[in-house]
């Protein structure tokens, strides 16, 4: 049988710390996981769920089919295993593929040395069982494998996203420093923010948090923008069954009667291309734009969220004339928002504190690679009791 049809663990990556909201995800979509931790979880699964997986969830960057598992002690052995297995029943012989590893032993100090010895395997059982050889290369546009070496165990997976799935497609403009579709998505997870709600995005960019929200709420799944995985390119695969899957996605789209999400930023050229980016996700009836300071947004009647990510001071701006921007957000947030619910993220935990107000969780995040907080108010009318944080 084939990888589509033959159970396994499958291991789901994510960025480290969004762990907890993949699990989340999983469990919502019917996946009961068997292992987690801040970086990836497992479920039981096919090649097959790992397309819909692929298709379906926000928080995750790569979905990883195990083929074999294995003892290895130098390069050559790594070689010898893997020229042992079949991979004339998953590749296609005139077929493309890419090779990644993760590999910490002490006879490699070329992660690219052990790479070209994956594709020597491959290719020479290739040529030896069908006269025929798949080409190489390093852009993920075919068949991806993924070596995972720590130790003396090795294990070979089959990548079956390909490129990451962190990123959902919509986004043709990144703009400055942006904030990854996947994180945005993880943001609002630990949130309890629904489409009745009035939500606002202070500071908002390209517009990545309206959009992932507007998504969300109307169950437009990242799978609707990509149409190029690496799944696609195993034996097995069945092109009815992912375009059936696509039209199923298309079906589960449900426009719904909200009010509409405010992205504001000074930069008026950036939410022109939040308009652009809004509008190849579909969602673009549900943004409106607003240019100027952030303090001069119109306060809806109705209490909802705010959710910000502001600068920090390590890309775009310098620390000491970041300070008097949170300080204003804290003042902003506590004599305009009463009954509102805040968010902020931020990799400056000392601009942080110069919000002045006591948050109610403190979320380790990372935003690239710094380590950040996505911290969590609950605005109250008048001042709160110890609300200075430190």
């Amino acid at each position: 049988m084939s990888i589509f049809e033959t159970p396994a663990e499958l291991v789901i990556s994510c960025y480290k710390r969004l762990g907890p909201f993949l699990e989340q995800e999983l469990r919502a979509l019917g996946y009961e996981p068997s292992y987690a931790s801040d970086s990836m979880v497992r479920v039981p699964g096919t090649a097959a769920d790992a397309m819909l997986l692929n298709m379906k969830l926000r928080t995750a960057s790569q979905i990883m089919y195990p083929l074999l598992q294995f003892d290895a002690q130098d390069p050559e052995q790594v070689y010898q295993a893997l020229k042992r297995y079949p991979f004339e029943r998953l590749l296609q012989p005139e077929g493309y593929f890419s090779v990644r590893s993760h590999v910490k032993h002490p006879s490699v100090n070329n992660p690219m040395f052990i790479n070209m010895r994956v594709k020597d395997a491959v290719v020479d059982r290739m040529r030896e069982k069908t006269n025929r050889r798949p080409n190489t290369g390093s852009d993920y546009s075919g068949a991806v494998l993924h070596l995972y070496w720590v130790g003396d165990q090795a294990t070979l997976f089959a990548d079956t996203s390909g490129e990451t799935i962190a990123r959902h497609g919509y986004r043709m403009h990144p703009g400055k420093a942006p904030l990854l579709e996947s994180i945005a998505s993880a943001m609002l997870l630990a949130t309890d923010w629904e489409a009745s709600q009035p939500l606002l995005n202070p500071m908002g960019g390209v517009g990545t948090l309206a959009i992932e929200a507007a998504c969300m709420a109307t169950q437009r799944y990242p799978g609707l923008y990509r149409r190029r995985y690496a799944f696609q390119h195993l034996q097995g695969y069945n092109e009815t069954d992912y375009i059936e899957a696509l039209l199923d996605l298309e079906d589960l789209v449900a426009e719904v009667d909200m009010p509409k999400i405010v992205v504001n930023d000074r930069d008026t050229r950036m939410l022109s291309l939040a308009l652009q980016n809004a509008e190849k996700a579909g969602v673009r009836q549900y943004i409106n734009t607003v240019g100027g300071d952030f303090r001069e947004i119109k306060i809806p009647e109705t209490a909802g969220w705010a959710l910000l990510n502001p600068e920090y001071g390590e890309r775009l701006g310098e620390v000491e004339q970041l300070a008097g921007v949170y300080a204003e957000i804290g003042s902003w947030m506590k004599h305009s928002l009463p009954g509102w619910k805040v968010g902020i993220v931020s990799g400056n935990l000392e601009l942080l504190g110069k919000i002045g107000l006591k948050a109610d969780r403190r979320i380790p995040l990372y935003n690239g690679r710094i380590d950040s907080r996505f911290c969590l108010y609950s605005m109250y009318a008048g001042s709160r009791r110890g609300d200075r944080s430190s």
